[in-house]
């Protein structure tokens, strides 16, 4: 391990002109390359008090033993060397977005004397034009299939196509009207081309102008009488009809759009990106890439997939507008680079209303969905999932491999509506039925080291008192079930592990939450979210997992969903006691009509979206007091439009607004969870 002050530079040697710096080890491998505005600036920043770096940042400088770098004249000119160093050296510390699978294009190859099209996947090659990529070859085909009716071009291998030339007979496309079988000379090679130039510019979006001229042309055919003809051009636009069909139109201006979202932790990040043509998806792709540069933020990881995506693409696949969740700090630069590689503006835009803000919403959700299979999909697998459990036994010296895992969370708003949840996971799995939501009580203001002091003392008291009538020396399993249910006692079985979302201060209260009840015997931990630490009670130093680890996955997946638990219950509550306090101002209305708009609505968001009409129709409501319910809903929604901030969890930095969308929708723990008031 170096120490970072034996290769710092001297004193004043560093300019503080733009340019790209690079971090090399001791054997002269390249680890990590960077890009700065400043170079004095942003190298300086890495020779300070290792104890001041990210933990993976601390790892990178102590690994290094050189650096260099390069003066360049501009943000863009750094943009460019940047990307060239990444992709020469493939430094093991700079953010790597690998593709989670291998996408299809359709590919029309220009370069041909008579242009095929195809179905491909890999590199891209010159003078060859792409669409997509798309999520399956098998959507891809049937399109095709549909179009090739209407734009009858060459879609056979080059061997298939020599041997017709020479045999003077079309293939079976050729036939059926499929292909314009240009291989015999039906048709000329300027006339084929004409066919593939009318097909591209189809794909491209160009599908209005193209259906008018085929309804002019039916109606025209028609008129003189020709039936067969307009009858075909009849079945053509049927075709295209369906080949439309299959991408819906999503941004109403048929504009031409990359659409970006993250989801991240504090391991990986995984991005989804939509295609937009003519205002219609025309496919998506998504990476996930671990975050080996601790110090980048989202707006850092936007920058980097921008310029890792669109290097290598030529000028006709970068759209004229992309979308993304956050601007990056380069923003200027990279709306230059970009516009220089295209050939015309590029704007990169955060959307803030309308279709746009709907489609991004739609991206995020595919992003997190993304993660969490990626994060779970080796949850799948018994070997796996016993191997994650052997992992959590051997790091944490447990007396046995933990197959009953509890987790808590708790969940405030400025030590508001404190709540907390408590998920199971068994042999790996979630075990919903099991999971439990609690209202805090006993806990004034954000005090998270009491409110998990609370939940544990209040789960485990329960779990004794559904103990106290077992005799000694007797089997606890047949005592743990209600005869009457058949069903296990709410609070029965003991944990092999309990784990906390926290550090040290909440493993410390959990311990101590336990010993108070004699139940020092069962193991804690607390899994810290930033550094994904875990810490054991009384253990000065955290247990360091690999970042490939099974048992972290595990654990990782396990806080993620206690986190996910609370979140939702105190949304919940949250959005109820909003309605609650709205409702005060509405004159004769009482506890019983305001619990039938609580039943129904469920939320503020939803009530303030009903009509009068809507909540005339429920029971015990007239149309008098209906119209005083939506007029007191309307005119809180407008206060707080005009004058609130957004409301934020302290602990999590979450935004917790009532209008953000809950991206993973209607949990299913919330249907089975039951709340322990």
């Amino acid at each position: 391990m170096a120490d970072p002050s034996s290769y710092r530079p001297a004193p004043g040697s560093i300019p503080d002109s733009p340019g790209v710096y690079r971090f090399s080890d001791s054997a002269g491998r390249v680890i990590y390359v960077g890009k700065a505005k400043n170079l004095r600036s942003r190298l300086s920043s890495y020779f300070q008090d290792l104890i001041n770096l990210h933990p993976r940042t601390q790892t990178m400088v102590t690994t290094a033993a050189k650096v260099d770098w390069t003066v360049v004249a501009n943000e863009v000119e750094s943009l460019q060397l940047e990307y060239s160093w990444i992709k020469e050296y493939d430094p093991r510390f700079n953010v790597k977005y690998r593709d989670d699978k291998s996408y299809p294009w359709l590919a029309i190859t220009l370069n041909e004397d008579y242009p095929r099209v195809m179905v491909g996947r890999g590199p891209k090659k010159k003078g060859v034009r792409y669409f997509g990529p798309y999520s399956h070859a098998w959507a891809i085909r049937e399109t095709v299939d549909l179009l090739l009716r209407v734009f009858p071009m060459r879609s056979c291998s080059k061997g298939v196509f020599n041997r017709h030339r020479q045999i003077g007979r079309p293939c079976l496309l050729g036939y059926i009207g499929k292909c314009a079988a240009p291989c015999t000379g039906q048709v000329s090679q300027d006339e084929h081309r004409k066919i593939v130039e009318d097909f591209s510019a189809f794909l491209s979006g160009q599908t209005t102008t193209y259906v008018r001229r085929l309804e002019k042309e039916m109606k025209a055919a028609a008129a003189e009488l020709e039936y067969e003809r307009a009858a075909k051009i009849r079945d053509d636009l049927s075709a295209l009809d369906k080949a439309l069909a299959k991408n819906a139109v999503v941004l109403g201006d048929g504009t031409d759009t990359d659409v970006i979202a993250l989801s991240e932790d504090p391991l990986e990040v995984a991005v989804q990106i939509f295609y937009v043509r003519g205002g219609r998806i025309r496919g998506q792709r998504g990476w996930i890439a671990d975050k080996a540069d601790g110090d980048a933020t989202t707006a850092d990881l936007v920058e980097r997939f921008i310029q890792q995506t669109y290097a290598g693409e030529s000028a006709d696949t970068i759209p004229r507008e992309i979308l993304v969740p956050t601007l990056p700090e380069g923003e200027e630069a990279l709306i230059e680079w970009l516009s220089e590689r295209r050939g015309s503006r590029v704007a990169i835009r955060v959307p803030q209303r309308g279709d746009k803000k709907d489609l991004m919403a739609t991206v995020e959700r595919n992003a997190l969905q993304t993660l969490a299979m990626h994060k779970t999909k080796r949850a799948s697998d018994l070997t796996t999932r016993n191997l994650a459990l052997e992992e959590i036994q051997v790091a944490l010296d447990l007396p046995e491999a933990p197959l009953r895992m509890e987790c808590y969370d708790v969940s405030n708003l400025q030590g508001t509506e404190v709540v907390a949840s408590m998920v199971v996971f068994e042999d790996g799995l979630p075990r919903k039925s099991e999971y439990r939501r609690f209202v805090i009580k006993g806990v004034e203001g954000q005090n998270d080291v009491a409110s998990i002091a609370e939940v544990l003392t209040r789960r485990f008291k329960r779990m004794l008192e559904d103990r106290v009538d077992i005799p000694d020396g007797e089997d606890p399993t047949a005592y743990l079930v209600d005869p009457e249910t058949g069903r296990a006692k709410k609070f029965a079985y003991t944990p092999g592990l309990v784990v906390v979302d926290g550090g040290p201060p909440q493993v410390a209260a959990a311990r101590q939450a336990l010993d108070e009840l004699g139940l020092g015997d069962i193991p804690i931990c607390g899994l810290a979210k930033r550094l994904e630490e875990v810490w054991l009670p009384d253990d000065e130093d955290p247990v360091i997992f690999s970042r490939t680890s099974e048992g972290l996955y595990l654990l990782q997946r396990l806080r993620d969903e206690a986190h996910r638990f609370a979140i939702t219950h105190h949304r919940n509550r949250r959005s109820k006691s909003m309605v609650e306090s709205v409702l005060d101002d509405v004159a004769g209305l009482g506890e019983v009509r305001r619990k039938t708009l609580l039943k129904h609505f469920g939320s503020l968001k939803k009530l303030r979206q009903a009509s009068v009409d809507e909540v005339a129709g429920l029971p015990g409501f007239g149309r008098r007091t209906a119209e005083s319910v939506v007029l007191a809903v309307n005119s809180a929604a407008t206060k707080a439009d005009t004058s609130r901030e957004p409301a934020v969890n302290t602990a999590t930095g979450e935004i917790l607004d009532d209008d953000v969308p809950e991206l993973s929708g209607a949990p299913d723990g919330d249907r089975t969870g039951r709340t322990d008031n």
